[in-house]
């Protein structure tokens, strides 16, 4: 690990000027990935800004059950905050799908928004990747690329995000609450990944100086029918290949609305709206489930390595569907896919 600056901020608007200040500096909340990027000589922050004294740790009920989530708030008291599985049960099953009770203890909020990839290249210093160095290469592309996107990618970068919780949020079209040098600005969450097209060492839309103050969700009708469902290669401790988020709202068995949001498959949580917007009104059966993994895979493509994916994903999707549309969703406790 390579030396740093430390600062610990008292206040948002001083850890915003720490970060303002110097282009190489990243926020310390959790840890749970910086930490490890650090040990592994990938991140060599110039100053790390500890946020952890400031008041971003609440859960807080806003009008017409919207709620906001602190930045700081642990994805644990998330998971199991009362509010969060009575209104948004989605994000509350996603969370309990990833990572581990402890991880779950320490990693925030803000702090999942911001994770890297977990790409094996973008992990070893010894190989090309363009995400750690620009202009280097991607070593993934014809390399070893079985966990890789088969959507979104670009001939500079084929790497995946790893988050179960924003692909939640993706699908329940959260507002990402942010603070910067210019003051305060609201991000919708589908603006606030980015693929990576000729600069994959952007995971974001953040300016300098911005940091994530919290998360908000606005009401919807989608608790009676959700489900998240992630497959992976172990039950426990392990990233989606493909993980499958699903909003929807059913009238007398038809879809009147739809959320399907797609991890492992991209560099960002994977939507598309418009898709979604053409089985508005259609039955909500299989048949109908079929034709929706078909127009959401549409230009899927792979990598070799990954070329599993495609149906894999085809299948998860249905699966997904078939859980929310019954009312029945992935239980995460069991964790065996139902």
């Amino acid at each position: 690990m390579r030396p740093f600056a430390y600062t610990r901020a008292e206040a948002v608007g001083a850890a915003v000027a720490a970060m303002a200040a110097d282009p190489d500096a990243q926020i310390l909340a959790g840890g749970t990935n910086l930490v490890d990027l650090m040990k592994y000589d990938v991140a060599r922050p110039g100053a790390v800004v500890d946020i952890n004294r400031l008041p971003l740790k609440e859960i807080e009920e806003l009008q017409d059950g919207a709620l906001r989530i602190g930045a700081l708030v642990s994805n644990t008291a998330v998971a199991y905050d009362e509010r969060v599985r009575e209104k948004f049960p989605l994000l509350s099953s996603a969370i309990l799908a990833g990572a581990s009770p402890q991880l779950r203890n320490a990693a925030t909020t803000g702090g999942n928004l911001l994770q890297r990839t977990r790409c094996y290249y973008f992990y070893d210093p010894s190989t090309p990747c363009n995400k750690r160095q620009s202009g280097s290469g991607c070593g993934a592309i014809g390399g070893v690329n079985r966990i890789h996107a088969i959507l979104g990618a670009s001939e500079h970068c084929i790497a995946v995000h790893p988050s179960d919780m924003c692909v939640a949020l993706a699908a329940l079209e959260a507002i990402v609450e942010v603070q910067g040098p210019e003051g305060p600005r609201e991000i919708a969450f589908a603006d606030f990944h980015r693929l990576p097209g000729d600069m994959p060492e952007r995971d974001n839309t953040l300016a300098q100086g911005e940091m994530v103050t919290g998360i908000r969700l606005e009401a919807n009708h989608f608790a009676p029918h959700h489900t998240y469902l992630k497959i992976r290669d172990r039950l426990s401790y392990a990233f989606a290949l493909v993980s499958v988020a699903v909003a929807m709202e059913i009238d007398r068995g038809r879809i009147v609305d739809l959320r399907l949001a797609l991890g492992g498959v991209a560099h960002k949580p994977w939507r598309d709206p418009l898709a979604e917007a053409e089985f508005a009104g259609a039955t909500a059966d299989e048949m109908t489930f079929g034709r929706i993994a078909e127009r959401l895979l549409t230009g899927a493509k792979g990598q070799g390595g990954n070329d599993f994916k495609i149906p894999l994903a085809k299948k998860a999707i249905i699966r997904a569907l078939k859980q929310a549309a019954a009312g029945r969703p992935q239980d995460q406790t069991i964790k065996a896919i139902q």
